[in-house]
């Protein structure tokens, strides 16, 4: 649900984040987004600036026989080469900077994506150039067909990856079966390494369960096993050493994340710990850290440590935004494709499906063109600074714009 709350409160938060965001031609038709974040008080010090440049983007793609289709190209040059697919709204959590305590209204079953209908959309997606899936949530263990979801999945022609975001609660038990039927990454959320603290932030208890799916990736070969770490100030931010200390032995990825605003989890600038502290927190116990060389489509700042088998990398999504990266597409639990996390466009694939068979636009285009048509990217994944001015959220469907 995280994926559909989120631009709601950035948008009314905006005043912690003040990107000056330019789009600048290099000369020979490429561009770089460049951005860079002044702070007026929220945070101290000023943050860095950066670019990414989007040709730089194009070069990294590897030349194989499951090319990028221009349908999964934006006006910025980015490849979207990455699905995101939430494969269900329910969590057997409540974290409190998830979601809050009574839950929220789910969308009802039988609009619910099923697993038919997801394979058909990922294969779309697939035979277009997408080359990495990640199922998320909601929890994606708590559907009953995940093992034959991700067996069909991962049997996809031109897909590398098949990841997966859990909270670990119930995966113990599941990863032997998810590993055989060609998962191929894992990441676990762990906000804590206390017990107690841990039934307190999530309302529930288990965490001795997370611990030990954790512990079975690892036994399985997953390497690195990542944990995602949600840092808050006065609740977790004494740990943060303590969960690097987790690499030195086990090959954990451990992945600190700025606190997000959004529906419901009560954001609060003061509960965020900037990418700055925590660097200097770490840096400071452990002052081999060093950088690794990130890949331009990377989300996270990744380090390693002498002696350590496994890594440290830091999500700066409040203070130094990598929208000029991005590669991600999703696609909601519901059916509806997201193109950014903040931004307010949704689209119904299902809907778009109906709309465009009755219309017979199968019968006049070739199958990827029909295909990308029926979800509404007939004209590409498209950036609203070159759709016109005045409109709101930065990434839409090729000629589909929404209102915020």
């Amino acid at each position: 649900m995280l994926s559909r709350y989120v631009f709601k409160f950035t948008k009314s938060t905006s005043r912690f984040r003040k990107p000056s965001s330019l789009l600048v031609n290099s000369g020979n038709g490429s561009h770089s987004a460049i951005a860079s974040i002044e702070d007026e008080g929220s945070f101290s010090g000023r943050m860095r600036s950066y670019g990414t440049s989007c040709a730089k983007l194009l070069e990294d793609v590897p030349k194989d026989d499951n090319p990028v289709s221009q349908m999964l190209v934006d006006s910025f040059g980015r490849l979207h080469t990455y699905l995101r697919i939430s494969l269900t709204e329910r969590c057997n959590l409540r974290c409190q900077y998830c979601m809050p305590a009574e839950g929220v209204d789910l969308t009802p079953n039988p609009q619910i994506l099923s697993q038919n209908e997801i394979v058909r959309l990922a294969n779309l997606f697939t035979s277009s150039g997408v080359n990495k899936i990640r199922l998320t949530g909601g929890e994606p263990t708590v559907r009953k067909d995940i093992e034959d979801l991700c067996l069909h999945l991962a049997n996809l022609k031109g897909l590398k990856t098949l990841a997966m975001t859990t909270n670990g609660l119930s995966l113990a038990r599941k990863p032997p079966k998810l590993k055989e039927c060609g998962l191929t990454s894992l990441n676990i959320s762990l906000d804590t390494l206390v017990p107690a603290k841990f039934e307190f932030m999530t309302r529930r208890k288990g965490h001795h369960k997370v611990m030990e799916s954790i512990n079975a990736a690892i036994d399985l070969g997953y390497d690195p096993v990542k944990v995602n770490c949600v840092v808050m100030r006065g609740f977790n931010d004494d740990e943060i050493c303590d969960f690097v200390e987790l690499t030195r032995e086990k090959p954990i990825n451990i992945r600190f994340i700025e606190f997000m605003p959004f529906d419901g989890n009560v954001w609060n600038v003061k509960k965020l710990v900037p990418y700055a502290e925590m660097f200097d927190r770490v840096v400071r116990q452990f002052p081999s850290l060093s950088r690794l060389q990130d890949h331009p489509t990377e989300t996270a700042k990744n380090f390693k440590i002498d002696g350590h088998r496994g890594a440290v990398s830091f999500i700066t999504s409040m203070t130094e935004h990598f929208c000029s990266g991005c590669n991600r597409l999703r696609l909601l639990a519901d059916g509806n494709l997201k193109v950014c996390l903040f931004g307010p466009s949704e689209e119904n694939c299902k809907q778009r499906k109906g709309r465009a068979a009755r219309a017979g636009l199968c019968t006049r285009r070739s199958s990827e063109q029909a295909a990308m048509t029926d979800l509404g990217l007939a004209g590409g994944v498209v950036s609203t600074e070159q759709r016109g001015a005045g409109r709101s959220g930065w990434l839409v469907l090729g000629g589909l714009i929404a209102e915020a």
